[in-house]
C-alpha cells in the first residue's frame, strides 16, 4: 500500500497516547495531511473545539484512550463508571456532530474509532472499561448502517495485546507474569507490531476499504476470533 490517502486531511485525537503517536506516522507516510491533537475529550465542548480547530477534514480517527480500571464487579463506584464512559463513549456522538455534517453535504467521509477487544471477550476486573468499550462498538455499528447511504463510512478496530505506551509499556511487556499471559493467550505468540496495527487502520480509511460498513474489525493476534 502506498500514498492510500494521498490528498486526505484526517484528524486524529488523543494523538500523543494509545495509537495517536504510530497513527500520525504511518497516515503522513501515506500521503496523508494528518491534523493531531493531543486534547482529552471528556470535557463536553472538547470535540467540538477540536473539530473547528482542524478545519475541513476528509477522515475522523477517534483514538479515545483511557488507563482500564481494574475494580472488581461488585466494587465499581458511580463515580468509576461515569469516568470511564466520559472519557471513552460520550465523546463518540459528539465528534460525529461535529464532523460528519460536513461529510454528508459532500457526500464522502470516514470514520474510524480505535476501540479494544476487550468488549468481545470476558476480561476479570474490567466491567467497566469492557462496557465502555462495548459501547463504542455497538454506536460504530448503528451509525455506520445510518450514514452508508451517505458515502460515509464508519467503522472500528477492535484491538488487544498491540504493542503501544498506553496499555502495554516497557515495563509491564518486561513483566515475566505478562510474557508468561502472552504466551498462553495469544495465538500469535506475541504482541501486535504498532505500525502492522497503524497500516491496517490507514486501510480502512482508503477509499480501497468504501465497501465497509459499521464493522469491527479485530486486531490481537488471535486472542479472540470474531
Amino acid at each position: 500500500m502506498q500514498n492510500a490517502l494521498l490528498g486526505k486531511r484526517v484528524l486524529i485525537t488523543q494523538s500523543g497516547e494509545f495509537m495517536g503517536p504510530v497513527l500520525c506516522e504511518v497516515f503522513a507516510e501515506q500521503g496523508a495531511t494528518v491534523v493531531a491533537s493531543p486534547e482529552d475529550l471528556a470535557d463536553p465542548e472538547a470535540a467540538q473545539r477540536v473539530v473547528l480547530a482542524a478545519g475541513s477534514i476528509d477522515i475522523l480517527v477517534a483514538n479515545l484512550a483511557f488507563r482500564a480500571p481494574t475494580t472488581s464487579a461488585t466494587e465499581v463506584s458511580d463515580a468509576e463508571w461515569r469516568q470511564v464512559f466520559a472519557a471513552l463513549v460520550d465523546p463518540l456522538p459528539r465528534l460525529v456532530r461535529a464532523a460528519v455534517p460536513a461529510m454528508l453535504a459532500r457526500r464522502g467521509g470516514k470514520v474510524l474509532v480505535i476501540g479494544s477487544a476487550s468488549a468481545l471477550r470476558g476480561m476479570k476486573r474490567a466491567s467497566s472499561y469492557s462496557a465502555a468499550r462495548g459501547a463504542q462498538l455497538a454506536y460504530v455499528q448503528a451509525v455506520g448502517v445510518e450514514l452508508a447511504p451517505h458515502k460515509v463510512q464508519v467503522n472500528a478496530i477492535a484491538q488487544n495485546f498491540v504493542d503501544n505506551p498506553t496499555y502495554f509499556p516497557a515495563e509491564v511487556q518486561a513483566n515475566p507474569r505478562f510474557q508468561e499471559r502472552l504466551a498462553r493467550e495469544v495465538p500469535l505468540g506475541r504482541l501486535v507490531a504498532a505500525r502492522e496495527d497503524a497500516q491496517f487502520a490507514a486501510y480502512l480509511c482508503s477509499e480501497a476499504a468504501d465497501c465497509f460498513v459499521g464493522q469491527v474489525f479485530p486486531v490481537c493476534g488471535g486472542w479472540v476470533g470474531r
